[in-house]
């Protein structure tokens, strides 16, 4: 019995001892100042970070959006008669010069029209001129005279409608340019709703893209513009010929066209296209990497190194781009900003910075 006693006092002694141990230790740290705080005179921690010298540089404002290569002229070709075909003198994919008879639609029917209505037309004026020649001479009245060169001059006209009838019979190139596939051979009869080919002039191309309204001021006329496609890594270059005088109410954009050369035909009409604008060029920017910008209630803050210590100052940005941001105002030429470790600096902590470059 005595014994069970003997080992709860040793427990209980063991439990003081090292309860009062802790506590000594405790108070050892805080006179040593391990715990990092000023109350025991110790040293702050400082924190190493990088960090930027502000200067000035040349920054060009580019604005990146998406456009459609379109032919700089296209049409579908089509018959304005309906009729057999009887003959097709182009080949497909291959160049057409303008005014190039492309396809032949049968036109017998109407030829033998003409020349019905050239007979006709031809006795009407033998009986005109011998009007003539009696008003002279006083055997008819003017009135009969009137009547002759009236029929005369009908007859002219039908055979001029029947002419334009006969034109349309054949099929011409309005422009120069490549012609696609054709969806017709000969024999087939076509209406003018038939599709034959379409012909594309592709030198140069047209750039079509839209901008936000925001933009609407800064986008001119003659304007140079740069894009590049899926299909190739080159540059391409154009030059704005053709703004919209309206913003699209459904999208709040302004389409705008450019026009680019495309001398080898490696810009095919449909492409998707990357389009940069440059819409101005600032020579004194102040640029500071997007992660050194610390977004807060009123705006937008960054740290600076002022005398070893960590200082948070108010900034005002203006063009954002993938890497860097404008500023404004706040910030000026020589001051060193932060940009690792925004989120763990406090005002005026220690900072070690080391200097890079952007």
């Amino acid at each position: 019995m005595k014994l069970k006693y003997i080992i709860y006092a040793l427990i209980t002694i063991g439990i003081a001892y090292l309860i009062y141990y802790r506590i000594s230790a405790n108070k050892k740290v805080e006179n040593s100042g391990g715990g990092g705080g000023a109350k025991g005179g110790g040293k702050a921690q400082s924190f190493t970070v990088n960090g930027i010298v502000i200067q000035e540089t040349s920054f060009a404002n580019n604005l990146e959006v998406t456009g459609t290569i379109e032919a700089n002229e296209s049409v579908a070709l089509q018959s304005e008669v309906s009729g057999l075909v009887t003959g097709i003198f182009f080949k497909e994919g291959t160049n057409v010069t303008k005014g190039t008879v492309l396809v032949k639609i049968n036109d017998r029917d109407i030829q033998a029209q003409l020349q019905e209505a050239l007979t006709k037309q031809n006795l009407s004026a033998s009986n005109e001129n011998r009007a003539k020649q009696l008003l002279a001479k006083g055997a008819i009245s003017q009135e009969e005279y009137d009547a002759s060169l009236a029929d005369l001059k009908s007859l002219k006209a039908q055979a001029q409608l029947i002419r334009a009838q006969l034109a349309k019979t054949s099929i011409i190139a309005p422009f120069s340019g490549k012609i696609g596939l054709r969806s017709i051979s000969v024999g087939v009869y076509i209406t003018p709703t038939t599709v034959i080919a379409n012909l594309l002039s592709t030198n140069p191309v047209k750039l079509n893209f839209s901008v936000p309204e925001k933009y609407m001021g800064q986008i001119q006329l003659n304007s140079s513009v740069t894009f590049r496609t899926d299909a190739s890594s080159q540059i391409y270059t154009g030059k704005v010929f053709a703004i919209e005088p309206g913003i699209d109410a459904a999208t709040r954009t302004l389409q705008i066209k450019a026009l680019a050369q495309n001398k080898n035909n490696e810009l095919l009409p449909g492409s998707f296209a990357k389009v940069s604008l440059v819409l101005s060029k600032v020579d004194n920017a102040i640029l500071v990497p997007n992660e050194a910008i610390i977004p807060v209630l009123k705006g937008k803050t960054v740290f600076i190194s002022k005398n070893g210590k960590a200082k948070q100052v108010e900034v005002h940005s203006g063009t954002r781009t993938d890497a860097n941001i404008v500023i404004t105002s706040g910030l000026s030429v020589g001051d060193t900003v932060l940009t690792t470790g925004a989120m763990s600096l406090k005002e005026d902590a220690p900072v070690k910075v080391s200097v890079v470059k952007i």
